[in-house]
């Protein structure tokens, strides 16, 4: 999403850069300082692992991994699309054989690297990315004659196109809405991404682990800034009306800088797309072996590991495959897909939170809650997408509840998000269902190892 940020600044304006920002510090932080200390401490390899543990039943663990594994396909999806897009424009390639070369390339570096493998590239790669964007900025604003001269060119440019300059500028865009919803969908789905199950876990000890997401929400907030900067500058250089896509709206300012910006450039954006690929990659492999295979538990450590690196490779080339699909076959948003697969994590996020806090929380209420959540948010994107491509659209003397719903489904053009439904509908179902239901067969000192007092023995799931 790094250098979607700087495509949703120029067609939507620079509240996309705050509230990106905000949200990938508070998506981490979420994280550490309220969940992140419970993984480690019962030692989980992926988030449902934890409602298997509490209800000594496993169709929650499924339910919570069909809802993460949704949204990594997608990620996994995009990280090939992106990296082939680059491979096929600058080299040779097709874009088939780029997404292959993408598939080779995370197959082999998660495999051979596992999790410190995948988690040093990360922190180089970060630290690309910040340098890289940082540089193209600085020399963007300088080139361009200084931020008063950009901001004054963006203005002219606004007019021009008869948009609103205010709320171009603004921090809150046009409304709240679609700040709510980023926020619903990119910041409160991350206690269930078992990426940070994996990263909390791993921890040397557990007073390391808040400070640890917290420096890392600062590093993740200030990438879709700098992102959007990049995008405010293209904008002042080449209008709204770009003709730019993906990456290059990060890289074409850049280019034109000097050939050696143009390569920071691009090496940031390479560098965001690997270092956000090899941890879900390696976690998603983890779900789908620990999740679906539990039959695995009786391995050795070498046939698990085994296991691991074959789910892996079948992954990594099973989405470039996809990738190459959806390039050749389809003309769906890239960053529609993303925000669609996270607001579909939400669900198991809700769940987890009232199974942590609440202890009333039964095994049908947190279910229950997954599935009714993981379906509207289905079923209602789904329903935007129809109504968008047929026009749909309801009579003036029609009745407020078909005003409302034709409202939801068209608003701004791309319908209210389904993060909206994925968090208040499971918001709602598990207490009601909770409250209707009574729970047998629970472990009940699972508080008690929950909050520390009692040792957890090994081996729970």
């Amino acid at each position: 999403g790094t250098y979607g940020v700087a495509g949703d600044v120029i067609s939507g304006g620079v509240w996309n850069l705050w509230w990106y920002g905000i949200n990938a510090f508070l998506a981490l932080a979420i994280v550490g300082l309220f969940f992140a200390i419970y993984f480690r401490r019962f030692r989980l390899h992926t988030v449902g692992e934890l409602f298997t543990i509490r209800f000594t039943n496993r169709r929650c663990q499924w339910l919570t991994s069909l809802c993460v594994q949704t949204e990594y396909a997608i990620v996994n999806l995009i990280e090939a699309y992106v990296i082939g897009v680059i491979l096929s424009t600058l080299t040779p390639l097709p874009m088939l054989g780029g997404v292959l070369v993408a598939g080779a390339i995370f197959a082999t570096y998660v495999s051979l690297g596992g999790l410190w493998g995948t988690a040093v590239t990360n922190l180089i790669h970060c630290s690309v990315v910040l340098v890289g964007l940082t540089s193209v900025g600085l020399m963007g604003v300088n080139e361009l004659g200084g931020w008063t001269a950009v901001t004054t060119t963006v203005d002219a440019h606004l007019a021009a196109a008869s948009r609103d300059t205010a709320d171009w500028w603004s921090f809150i865009g046009t409304g709240w809405l679609p700040v709510f919803g980023m926020f619903f969908a990119a910041a409160v789905h991350t206690p269930a991404a078992s990426v940070y199950t994996n990263y909390s876990t791993a921890a040397r000890s557990e007073r390391h682990i808040a400070p640890a997401f917290l420096l890392g929400g600062l590093i993740a907030a200030a990438m879709p800034v700098l992102a959007g900067l990049i995008g405010i500058l293209t904008t002042a250089k080449y209008g709204l009306d770009t003709g730019l896509g993906g990456y290059r709206n990060l890289t074409t300012l850049a280019s034109e800088i000097s050939p050696v910006v143009g390569g920071i450039a691009l090496a940031a954006v390479l560098a965001a797309v690997i270092s956000s690929g090899g941890p879900i990659l390696l976690s998603s492999a983890t779900m789908f072996v620990r999740d679906w295979l539990p039959f695995t538990r009786s391995y050795t450590s070498e046939q698990r590991l085994t296991a691991y690196r074959i789910t892996t490779t079948v992954y990594a080339f099973a989405a470039a495959i996809a990738a190459w699909l959806v390039a050749e076959y389809t003309t769906i948003s890239i960053l529609d897909l993303l925000l669609f697969g996270f607001a579909m994590v939400v669900p198991p996020a809700v769940s987890l939170g009232y199974l942590v806090y609440w202890r009333r929380t039964t095994e049908a209420g947190a279910y229950w809650g997954m599935a009714v959540g993981y379906a509207s948010g289905l079923i209602w994107f789904g329903s935007i997408k129809f109504a968008l491509a047929t026009g749909f659209a309801v009579p003036a003397d029609a009745g407020l509840l078909w005003r409302t719903l034709a409202y939801g489904l068209t608003v701004d053009g791309e319908g209210l998000d389904p993060s909206y439904l994925t968090f208040f509908v499971p918001l709602v179902v598990v207490p009601i269902v909770s409250r209707l239901t009574s729970q047998t067969g629970a472990r009940e000192d699972f508080y008690e190892m929950l909050s520390g007092r009692k040792p957890v023995p090994p081996d729970l799931v």
